[in-house]
């Protein structure tokens, strides 16, 4: 008489595998629905009405939202125009490469801009530099005063982890110091959090020091596990390969600080 024997090994096996498998779809699936929702949200200072001024230290600014795929052509040109002003230096010889990655990345249908502007109020005289009185039109967007600066960010992910992603955040010289970048960070940390994202990631040249010393020592930013000097820095020794920047973030949850920031340990 023949006897039904247990389930083999290799079918619990085959059925613990399809489990992880819906699982991790599931996953992603609820992690590209939480993109896509934050990516919808086309004017996120509405949420934070008391970002939309800053007014201290001198400076009277506006901010407004923005999208890549929205830029007119005299927005396109300052970005342009700022990202050389204030980024040729720190590539050095990449830059001509780079600046066709940064027009291209520039108009992306995901790229998210927050738009630096002086406040029609304040005193012109104070706040213009040679790039504006070379730019063809002072007012870029609308009836807004003259643009001095801009933020570009995307909401995607970075080892599976939901993740704002600051692609740019450029200032002119006439406002940097004085507090504004401090507080259009806070602005996009605020945002992050909102949108559920588990942290703030962004790239930055090495050979930029101040923007080094203000993301790592005042905004306690941490260079994350999947920088390039992180990632294997034996093997660029190794290669004589040394890259030229760091990726930084700063997590929200435990899960991203595992994966995006945990510290290397030291005895």
């Amino acid at each position: 008489m023949e006897s039904k024997g247990l389930p083999s090994n290799h079918s619990n096996d085959n059925r613990e595998n399809r489990v992880k498998r819906k699982e991790v779809l599931e996953k992603k699936k609820a992690m590209d629905e939480l993109i896509k929702s934050a990516s919808a949200d086309k004017d996120p200072l509405s949420s934070f009405p008391s970002f939309r001024h800053f007014d201290r230290n001198g400076l009277s600014i506006y901010l407004k939202s923005g999208c890549g795929d929205k830029l007119s052509s005299s927005i396109k040109q300052y970005i342009m125009r700022l990202l050389k002003a204030n980024m040729e230096a720190p590539y050095g010889f990449e830059w001509p490469t780079e600046e066709k990655v940064k027009r291209s990345e520039m108009v992306a249908p995901e790229a998210r801009y927050i738009f630096v502007h002086e406040a029609p109020s304040a005193s012109t005289s104070e706040i213009l530099t040679m790039s504006e009185r070379k730019r063809p039109s002072n007012n870029c967007v609308e009836d807004r005063g003259p643009m001095v600066g801009f933020v570009h960010y995307r909401f995607t992910l970075e080892e599976k982890i939901p993740v704002l992603y600051v692609y740019e955040l450029q200032l002119e010289p006439c406002v940097q110091a004085k507090g504004l970048g401090n507080f259009l960070m806070q602005l996009i940390e605020l945002i992050a959090c909102k949108n559920r994202m588990s942290a703030v990631v962004l790239t930055v040249q090495k050979a930029n020091s101040l923007a080094m010393n203000f993301y790592l020592n005042k905004l306690r930013y941490v260079v994350s596990t999947v920088s390039p000097s992180r990632v294997d820095p034996l093997i660029f020794v190794q290669l004589g390969i040394e890259k030229s920047y760091e990726i930084l973030c700063k997590a929200f949850d435990h899960e991203a600080k595992a994966i995006l920031e945990v510290m290397i340990q030291t005895h």
